[in-house]
């Protein structure tokens, strides 16, 4: 990514919603080269998608946790088979396949504390390669949306 990508890329990240011709205007180019450019960052997988930013507690997952999970047998068919279970729970937010002492952390979003224990021990606990899970409340979530390229980027 060069300056102008970056800066397209920065403008973006604060506010995706606002037009071509704006983004260009911010950042000093026609609004052709930007639309260019941005079409460019999608190709190259740059820009994944647009998102909205929605409060979990509107969606009814007043109750955020981390679920560090350790599966046996290592193996990729494990991994693949556990990774697809989770990502398809909905109360999972996100899955990170992990390197370390745990195998995937898995976000989850529930409506109460009662509802985050049905889902550890009604969902989690019978599948069989889990040999292990540890869970941590979110008090609470600051996630940075607009991560600036690092140097060589």
């Amino acid at each position: 990514m060069d300056e102008l990508d970056s800066a397209i890329v920065r403008e973006l990240q604060r506010d995706a919603r606002q037009s071509n011709r704006d983004i260009a205007r911010k950042v000093g180019v026609a609004p052709s080269t930007c639309l260019e450019r941005i079409r460019l960052l999608r190709e190259r997988g740059v820009i994944r998608g647009y998102h909205a930013d929605i409060a979990p507690s509107a969606l009814n997952r007043g109750v955020q946790a981390l679920v560090a999970v350790h599966v046996r047998p290592l193996s990729r068919a494990v991994i693949d088979s556990f990774k697809a279970f989770a990502v398809g729970l909905p109360e999972v937010t996100a899955v990170f396949v992990m390197a370390g002492s745990d195998d995937f952390l898995i976000h989850v979003g529930a409506q109460d504390n009662e509802a985050l224990h049905a889902f550890l021990f009604d969902k989690l606990s019978p599948r069989k390669e889990i040999v292990g899970f540890r869970t941590s409340i979110i008090f609470q979530h600051l996630a940075k949306h607009d991560p600036a390229p690092l140097p060589g980027a």
